[in-house]
């Protein structure tokens, strides 16, 4: 469980007589209920601090807001006790800045580590002076996993259920469930263990005061809870997804992308689809992980994760590789966690991490030196890879080879590894038919064959722009696209095969004999 761990690191903390621990979150509800357990089992006393109310001992009305209003009182206070207690701070983070406050904690902290007193800071974001920071333990309070999740659900429901007086009846595993409040009327069909477990299934993911929210949302807003509830859950995912700006999703329904030629690869997705089978379970064989798409640019890597996504029925959720960097040191590495966390959440899904090798190589793939944070990523991105648990299917792109580490490239780290090269002869067809239709064009009326060979050693991405481009000037001419048009716009365009001839060049001398092509 995620609190029963952290109420476990803890412990372990004050009995080893760590003055400072550092708690990153803004759900004081559940730093709130992890002080109290730990302090019951330590039977210690435990103090709150705050700027509105001063120092109070939780189980008591009593404060000593006089002497303790300010950080500097509070800490001058602090620095005086000698028993030994759990001192939660909750608005110090800010103060710290002061040079007086941050040297009295620093001093509070040399006579805690003596003792086991411990001052616990919270709050999000949570930084400090560098001098301060080396004194202090992080530790990470995890999102909410289905127990936490269900004793906040079953606690939620019972508090409703009193306002309303309904009698809530639980099912066989003890969950009050009810499928309508505020009528005063006995309740007689709650729902079952199996949609219950789906509703708390589609919460993971979410803090718990999110999760509350939602809820009580559903409540309030149908009077009932079932398994109906599922879908406004997952809105509700969705736009925490897009306020985070780590990832982006895409839903099933609106996946409306094809993609031209790669035999191959369709060929291996339709084998390998048959992992997520009870028969290949039957057999103990796993899901398949991933695959990695390398290759020349604008040759529908990207356009391969959506066609995947659509293909298996999954939806989509994209990580841009150049959004994890922070430049708080230590930011990068929970960026990671929380992407994977919500991916984690929303599984059965797929995972598109664009340009991987921007996470490889800090600042966007440089080189400068970066303290490590790109062999921590790394080291962090294929523990997960080799040791997920749940449905998420991997798709990694890049286009720089030269900026992933050889390690990411061998056998075994990802189950396929796919070279996209420029698109053949009969591919660019496709892709012209695909993109003049996508435009209302019938291709029928073109001449594809010269439009075909006129194209030769254009990208995907570049036919596409050629489309876009001769489709305005046809109507700034206001006259209909011709095959004239297209072909006229062909010759206006330089294509990357020319002026990156060397690097594509060099791109199928590493691929040759190494990864599939996809072709």
């Amino acid at each position: 469980m995620a609190l029963s761990t952290t109420v476990h690191d803890l412990r372990t903390l004050i009995r080893s007589s760590h003055p400072l621990v550092v708690l990153e979150t803004v759900e004081e509800d559940r730093v709130l209920a992890l002080l109290q357990s730990v302090t019951a089992q330590e039977r210690m006393p435990l103090f709150e601090w705050s700027v509105t109310r001063g120092l109070t001992r939780a189980d008591e009305e009593r404060t000593l807001s006089k002497l303790t209003a300010t950080p500097l009182a509070l800490l001058q206070h602090l620095h005086g006790l000698t028993i030994e207690a759990v001192f939660w701070l909750k608005d110090l983070t800010p103060h710290l800045q002061d040079p007086a406050v941050c040297r009295q904690l620093r001093e509070v902290a040399a006579v805690y580590s003596r003792s086991r007193a411990t001052c616990v800071l919270s709050g999000q974001p949570l930084t400090l002076p560098l001098d301060l920071d080396k004194m202090t333990v992080r530790l990470e309070l995890k999102l909410p996993d289905q127990e936490e999740l269900r004793s906040m659900l079953k606690g939620l429901l019972q508090s409703l259920g009193s306002r309303s007086a309904p009698r809530l009846r639980s099912n066989t595993r003890d969950q009050l469930m009810p499928h309508s409040i505020g009528t005063g009327n006995t309740v007689d069909n709650s729902p079952t263990d199996q949609e219950s477990d789906t509703i708390l299934r589609a919460l993971q993911g979410l803090t718990l005061h999110q999760a509350r929210q939602v809820i009580a949302h559903c409540l309030v807003e149908r009077g009932t809870l079932s398994a109906e509830d599922v879908q406004t859950i997952l809105k509700r995912k969705v736009q925490v997804i897009k306020d985070g700006g780590l990832l982006e999703y895409y839903p099933l329904e609106d996946n409306r992308f094809e993609l031209g030629g790669f035999r191959n690869l369709k060929a291996w997705l339709d084998r390998a689809k048959v992992g997520f089978t009870p028969e290949a379970k039957s057999f103990n064989l796993t899901p398949p992980r991933g695959i990695m798409l390398v290759g020349v640019p604008g040759c529908g890597k990207s356009l391969a994760a959506k066609a995947i996504a659509r293909e298996w029925k999954l939806p989509l959720l994209k990580l841009d590789a150049g959004r994890l960097f922070d430049k708080f040191i230590g930011e990068s590495e929970k960026n990671f966690r929380r992407a994977i966390e919500m991916a984690e959440s929303l599984s059965p899904i797929v995972l598109w991490i664009d340009e991987i090798e921007k996470a490889m190589v800090a600042g966007g793939g440089n080189g400068e030196a970066d303290a490590g944070l790109s062999r921590r990523l790394f080291g962090a991105f294929l523990t997960w890879l080799q040791e997920k648990k749940h449905d998420v299917f991997v798709v990694a792109t890049a286009n720089d080879l030269s900026s992933l580490p050889p390690e990411l490239l061998r056998k075994g780290r990802f189950d396929e590894i796919f070279f996209v090269d420029l698109p053949d002869d009969t591919e660019r067809e496709s892709i012209w038919r695909i993109h003049l239709g996508l435009r209302k064009q019938n291709s029928t009326r073109f001449d594809l064959d010269r439009i075909v060979s006129a194209s030769d050693g254009f990208s995907g991405s570049e036919i596409e722009q050629a489309v876009v481009a001769a489709l305005y000037r046809a109507l700034h001419q206001a006259t209909p696209l011709t095959t004239g048009l297209l072909i006229e716009e062909l010759t206006h365009t330089v294509p990357l095969s020319v002026t990156r001839r060397e690097d594509i060049d060099a791109l199928r001398r590493t691929a040759e004999g190494r990864f599939v092509n996809v072709r």
